[in-house]
């Protein structure tokens, strides 16, 4: 059952895309179809164009959103590398939805199967669906391994500067991008950041909650060391094919050198 928020705003977006002629379908992915909706959730939307009107219709999104009604802000998702996405905010009462404008070639490739909601008579949405390549793109043992030591080092760096704030944020960045990943993994789960780990699976959350620190140097320095334990276990699971050299020895030590050290 979907909060009555959200299924009235799905009624006035399936009527705004129906309306439109140059529209083919309405699909919804995210919570809507991987389950877990509540009133906080987000709706995301990708709207199939036909292809002879894609530019037309990119060019006049804010349009298309405001005609649904309810919209405060809106910007385009370059920051994400989708500039095909439209993020917007809705309300009162509050919401936030994603409108992604794709082509119907763009269907042969997804990363999950999403919901159709609406699909115009005569189109071939429905079965470029069912034969598409669904393939969700979760990252190798070497991407996690090239990466890791670099940005540990990084908050190790800034927190020697005194830049407690950006160790910090490099601490949630990195639970974003590498030990939440590889918790999922570990759990068999595509790997999803850490997004909704507290209601899926209590341990992992207990594991992170060690890398998170208070604006204080021995606080950050402890959750960098934890980080940096905690990846090593995870690494064992499924063990790059070469390893960084000298880790995690010199930055431990580097970071028994920065500021907030023990005396």
């Amino acid at each position: 059952m979907l909060p009555q928020l959200h299924h009235d705003f799905i009624e006035r977006v399936r009527a705004e895309v129906s309306r439109d002629t140059r529209l083919a379908a309405l699909l919804a992915g995210g919570s809507y179809i991987h389950g877990g909706f509540d009133h906080y959730s987000d709706l995301d939307f990708v709207i199939v164009v036909d292809t002879a009107h894609h530019a037309e219709v990119m060019a006049a999104r804010k349009a298309f959103a405001g005609r649904i009604g309810g919209l405060l802000s809106s910007f385009t998702g370059e920051h994400v590398g989708e500039p095909r996405l439209l993020i917007c905010l809705y309300g009162p009462p509050l919401i936030h939805v994603d409108l992604k404008f794709i082509v119907a070639d763009d269907l042969d490739r997804l990363i999950e199967r999403p919901a159709a909601l609406f699909i115009r008579d005569g189109s071939e949405i429905e079965a470029r669906l069912d034969s598409a390549v669904i393939h969700w793109p979760d990252r190798v043992p070497e991407w996690f391994e090239q990466r890791a030591w670099v940005w540990l080092h990084y908050g190790a760096a800034k927190l020697g500067r005194g830049e407690l704030l950006e160790a910090m944020g490099m601490l949630a960045f990195f639970r974003d991008q590498v030990l939440g990943p590889m918790l999922h993994r570990r759990a068999g789960r595509p790997q999803r950041g850490v997004r909704r780990m507290e209601a899926l699976d209590a341990h992992a959350s207990g594991l992170l909650a060690r890398t998170v620190a208070t604006h204080d140097p021995g606080s950050i320095r402890n959750a960098l060391s934890a980080a940096a334990d905690l990846y090593l276990d995870l690494r064992g699971d499924d063990p790059p094919r070469e390893a960084v050299a000298h880790m995690p020895a010199m930055l431990l030590r580097y970071l028994a050198e920065s500021a907030g050290a023990p005396a």
